[in-house]
């Protein structure tokens, strides 16, 4: 089998050649595209604790490995623990905490307003305008400019088919956006407010000679295009994932009804079974020996983590949904010191949002012949999915 993360073929139903891959190929080489692939849950779990083997710092999907944008998540540590360090005292759990009553507001008001219409498009009219709105408020981005600012980060994840070079209007994209981050960095650090990112601008860390830190302009465009662009396209996706899902099983749909203490659960295997994050790119620093394969020093590896989280050999008949199944881990958000920073706000918004969702259409259904699909590398997920209700 040929495994192209570019393939929108492939990206209709990546499981059954990842099944081929974990059991027949779990080092997969991809000559054209220069890359090697691992699959099974031990392989990909080990690889990204190792940062000392697998480095982020040359990017982390395959068409930027060579050209990594300035992101937290393309450096190693000692740097990423710095900037972890700095990020983690504006994001604390506490904080996000504090959000779940905004966010659930925020739910209600697009859920409230499709009451009554018969129906409506979950991503259009739900799951894409509520993690974008806020991440956009959190960031201080004026609402006059968010819809411009939501059309950069469509175009600049979109990829064509069977390609690995990112295409000019994505590029075009990525750079106006990367300028419209700067220019609001400069706007917090002259007028800070109460906000998240005069927050993270106001941070600070001390180095072995007490001399104070402060993230620089370009750190801080990164966080905003780290957390903005990366957490909520991938809130977008999931909870978009989740209300497929649920429609495609209304037994586990009716038992969160049922019984709401189920959600969370609900919220674990979706990111199990079907999460956004399909792979994390990494370049190896030596050669490394894996299953009879050797992978030369200077590798591109993609640590494919949607495969991983489907593999037989750590989950139990891991192609069944199962929102009562007990997951003691699982890889949807990846793992070590690149765990995503987003995840308990990911998690937060994910349960909310079946939860006000089912509150008001209990048995909606999917239109499965008009569901369309967005295209990128390593996310996975819808641009439209038509319910009725």
């Amino acid at each position: 089998m040929d495994y192209d993360p570019y393939s929108y073929e492939i990206d209709d139903d990546p499981f059954p050649v990842y099944r081929w891959m974990r059991d027949e190929a779990p080092v997969y080489r991809n000559e054209r595209l220069d890359f090697y692939a691992l699959t099974r849950f031990a392989d990909v779990m080990a690889g990204l604790l190792d940062t000392g083997t697998y480095t982020s710092a040359q990017g982390i999907t395959i068409e930027e490995i060579d050209n990594p944008l300035p992101l937290m998540i393309t450096s190693d540590p000692p740097y990423h623990t710095r900037l972890r360090t700095l990020v983690n005292r504006a994001f604390t759990p506490r904080y996000v905490a504090a959000l779940e009553d905004h966010i659930r507001a925020k739910t209600c008001s697009y859920l409230d307003a499709r009451v009554g219409s018969g129906g409506f498009d979950v991503v259009k009219d739900f799951t894409y305008p509520l993690p974008n709105d806020i991440f956009c408020e959190l960031f201080g981005v004026p609402a006059e400019d968010r819809e411009s600012l939501h059309d950069m980060i469509d175009a600049g994840m979109h990829r064509e088919p069977g390609s690995a070079e990112v295409p000019q209007s994505a590029r075009d994209a990525l750079a106006a956006m990367h300028l419209y981050w700067l220019d609001l960095v400069k706007a917090k650090r002259e007028s800070p407010d109460d906000g998240f990112l005069s927050r993270l601008l106001a941070a600070e860390w001390s180095d072995d000679d007490g001399r104070i830190h402060h993230l620089d302009d370009m750190e801080a465009m990164g966080f905003c295009g780290l957390l903005v662009v990366a957490g909520a396209e991938t809130s977008t996706k999931n909870i978009a994932n989740a209300a497929v899902l649920l429609a495609r099983h209304p037994d586990q749909r009716r038992a969160i009804i049922d019984e709401p203490d189920l959600v969370d659960g609900a919220v674990e295997e979706v990111l199990r079974y079907d999460g956004p994050s399909h792979y994390q790119g990494r370049k190896t620093t030596r050669n490394v020996e894996l299953h009879d394969v050797t992978i030369p020093q200077g590798s591109r590896v993609i640590m494919v983590n949607g495969a991983a989280n489907r593999d037989e050999r750590a989950f139990d008949d891991p192609d069944r949904f199962d929102i009562t199944r007990r997951i003691q881990r699982h890889l949807a958000f990846g793992w070590g010191v690149h765990l995503c920073l987003g995840a308990h706000l990911a998690r937060m918004e994910a349960k909310v949002a079946i939860q006000e969702l089912l509150a008001r259409f209990p048995a909606y259904e999917v239109d499965e012949s008009r569901l369309e699909r967005a295209h990128s590398s390593n996310v996975r997920g819808y641009s439209s999915v038509p319910v009725s209700c």
